[in-house]
This record gives structure tokens, sequence and C-alpha cells, in this order.
């Protein structure tokens, strides 16, 4: 079952942070906070790491995990290449509600992607998401903390017992901001694809590529 410890959403406990950041550099699995939903965070790199995620989740194999960074610098050895649409929109919609999907490079393992060639990326926005990317010094996986299936939770005391049954660590930031879910936009297709409206409108997209999306 999981500990949990009371995180401040806007300035983090460095403790809270370290004991998080401690279990996922030996492959466990926290619990925490982004700016919508309580999210399962795991070493991306780490295929153990990442099967543990799916395993709490109880999420099929073939559905992906995307992934959470804390600079563009951070994506270039996880994907194949940035195309221009792709280095637009992080540096004009970054951090934010955008999650940005490339094709993924050999350094990401399978499972993560669930046996397909793309993978999803989003700069972590919420401080707390932010502070572990940068402890672990690597990204982290962002997938909802619930059961497959089931609604996500934008407050600590919506979470899935079962989820934290299956977690060592759950950082408590309450209440979350709440609202859309990250639009999802395709840089691998010419001109890019929305795959998902969210948070961020198809406008903003539009101004931030100055060119015609489907």
């Amino acid at each position: 079952m999981a500990r949990t410890l009371a995180v401040n959403s806007s300035e983090p406990e460095v403790e809270a942070i370290n004991q998080a950041v401690r279990i996922l550099k030996e492959g466990g699995v926290v619990v925490f906070p982004t700016t919508g939903l309580y999210g399962l965070a795991a070493k991306a790199s780490d295929p153990q790491a990442v099967a543990e995620v799916f395993r709490i989740k109880g999420r099929p194999d073939d559905k992906p995990l995307l992934i959470l960074v804390d600079s563009i610098d951070q994506v270039k050895p996880l994907v194949r290449e940035v195309p221009e649409s792709g280095r637009l929109l992080m540096e004009k919609l970054w951090p934010g509600g955008i999650t940005l999907v490339f094709c993924a490079s050999d350094l990401l393992p399978p499972s993560l992607l669930g046996g397909k060639k793309k993978i999803g990326i989003r700069m972590a926005a919420h401080p707390v998401a932010r502070a572990l990317v940068k402890g672990l010094g690597e990204p982290i996986t962002g997938t909802s903390a619930n059961l497959s299936g089931e609604p996500g939770a934008g407050d600590f005391g919506q979470l899935s017992q079962a989820v934290l049954d299956r977690t060592p660590l759950a950082l408590d930031a309450g209440q979350l901001a709440g609202g859309a879910g990250s639009t999802v936009v395709d840089v691998t297709e010419d001109p890019p694809l929305i795959l998902r409206q969210g948070a961020a409108p198809k406008e903003k997209i539009f101004n931030a590529l100055k060119t015609v999306i489907q």
C-alpha cells in the first residue's frame, strides 16, 4: 500500500521530491500530481518500471504511454527527428496542454510504445511533475493514476484504492486544477494531425505553426 506524503503544489518540499526520486531510480512507481489529474510516474527508460505501470493500471500491452520531459533538449535523444512543426510547437506552446507525437528512437523500451513506433511527449507543467523529472534527470511516464477504463482522479481522495495498494509512494497535493486533458498532435504528419482535441485549442496550434492543419 502506498505511503502518502503531502506535497505543496506551488513549491514542492525537497524531501518529498527526494523520496520520490529515490523510488523512481530504483525502478519503482510513484503517484504524483499533474495539472489536471494524478499520474503514475516511472523511469521511462526502464522496461521493468514501465511494465509495472501497465500492471498497476491493468492496461492492455498495445496501448502506449506518454512521457514527460522538463526541457526541449531532453526530447532530442528520444526521437528519430524533430520536424519543423514539432520545433515550433515546443518553442511556442510548451510547457502547456499539448502532447506531441514523434517517431521514437531506439533508446525507448518497446513496451512503452505499445508495439508502435511513435511516442507522445509533453513538457511537465506542474511544479511537482517538473521537480520529479529534474530530480531523476530523465523522462518519466505521465499516464493517469487509474485502473484502465476507469476515469482519472483530479482529487487525491478520488484515487482508486487498488492503484494506491500497488504503489509504494503517493504524493498528495489535494485538489488539482482539473480541466481538459492535453491536445495531442502528431508532428510526424505533414501537415501535423490533431489526434485529440484538448486543453490547447486548434486556433492556438494554427497560430504557432502558421500553416493549415487537419
